[in-house]
């Protein structure tokens, strides 16, 4: 069976609430979900999920390919685009075309991804994630309590701007997640928004009123090795990052630095990606986090690696138009037996169902403020443009 063609969707995730971080938020609670339909001559089609803008320059790689030996058609995409580099939407589209790429070799094995990849078991274990900047007191607590209600007894909220409030919230949810454990794990995800000393000051501060964070999450930016290792040297919780690396390489300087104490991956970048940050991550001693998408699309690789410490579950719902053989139940993700990743696309649905809804929109969390880590004093107000 050979790789022919591709089709390229959008369809929308309704989260059916404020969704967004210390960066901005999405009040219509839309956002766009692309799907990438990998066809071959057989008549199966594979389902990659991801930004992939740059599919038409990355697809000659992987064009009359066998899609079992997706581990070494990732490399030959990296290759394929090496004169001018595989970051941003080019390595989106390598992610897409790759998660397409694993879900044709199990359909074509006929068993789902996770026991392709050799999980012993279909459940994996998570912690809740509500996107959930921009709620109030009230929602919020509704929102984690419907995940206390799932099992759930670990929780990640985000924050940066205000330590009062994030304060007041990380005893909300322990309250909520305590229900289901009497010392519930509680993650703190500030988005890059802080600098190095404000960190270490407001971690010092979250201690001082009596929290156990787990981890503080991308307290600083991404590549900064120096930050991370100066915070985990001087802050109590564990450092996570790693989500908005794109390619092994780019996490050397974070582990020759020892500044990362949580590997993360973005789901949305694939599952030859995620496979190969957990093992360096494994080789290191350090445990390995997924973060959350659409579909939990990286459920199936993490049910795999031996570092795995827990998966970003952040909804109950699915996009429109997608199927997917899981169940979010008992504290994580429970997978199915559906060949693949388990997703079906309705076609027909999606075309129908025309809501609009991006990301990318003004003010939205993939814009960063102009004062993200400039901050001398607490901002209660909206994010700067």
């Amino acid at each position: 069976m050979k790789v022919t063609g591709y089709r390229s969707l959008v369809t929308s995730h309704d989260w059916r609430r404020p969704v967004g971080d210390a960066n901005g938020t999405i009040a219509s609670g839309i956002t766009e979900v692309p799907v990438l339909i990998l066809e071959t001559d057989g008549g199966l089609e594979g389902v990659g999920l991801g930004q992939h803008g740059e599919i038409a320059r990355v697809f000659p790689a992987v064009e009359g390919q066998d899609p079992r030996a997706a581990p070494a058609l990732y490399d030959s995409m990296l290759g394929h685009v090496f004169k001018s580099g595989h970051a941003g939407q080019t390595y989106g589209a390598i992610a897409a075309i790759d998660m397409a790429l694993w879900d044709l070799k199990a359909k074509m094995a006929g068993e789902p991804l996770w026991r392709t990849l050799g999980a012993a078991d279909r459940f994996v274990r998570g912690y809740a994630s509500g996107l959930c900047y921009g709620l109030d007191d009230d929602a919020f607590a509704a929102l984690y309590g419907e995940w206390a209600e799932r099992g759930f007894h670990s929780a990640k909220i985000k924050g940066g701007k205000d330590l009062a409030r994030d304060i007041r919230r990380l005893k909300i949810v322990q309250g909520i997640m305590a229900r289901n454990n009497p010392v519930p794990a509680l993650m703190l995800d500030v988005n890059e928004s802080w600098n190095r000393k404000q960190a270490i000051r407001h971690l010092a501060a979250i201690e001082a009123a009596g929290i156990d964070l787990t981890w503080i999450e991308e307290p600083v930016r991404r590549w900064d090795a120096a930050g991370h290792a100066a915070i985990t040297r001087a802050a109590r919780p564990a450092v996570a990052t790693g989500e908005n690396l794109t390619g092994l390489e780019q996490f050397a300087p974070l582990f020759d630095a020892g500044a990362v104490d949580v590997v993360q991956a973005g789901s949305v970048w694939g599952i030859t990606h995620f496979t190969r940050v957990a093992i360096a991550a494994h080789v290191r001693d350090l445990p390995v986090s997924p973060v959350g998408y659409d579909c939990n699309p990286a459920a199936h690789a993490a049910a795999a690696v031996p570092n795995m410490i827990g998966l970003e579950v952040q909804d109950f719902h699915w996009p429109a138009g997608l199927d997917v053989d899981q169940q979010i139940a008992d504290g994580g993700v429970v997978l199915g037996d559906r060949p693949g990743l388990g997703i079906e696309v309705d076609e027909a649905a999606i075309a129908g169902h025309r809501a609009e809804g991006t990301w990318n929109v003004a003010g939205g969390p993939h814009r960063r403020p102009r004062d993200a880590g400039l901050r001398l004093v607490p901002d209660t107000g909206p994010a700067l443009p």
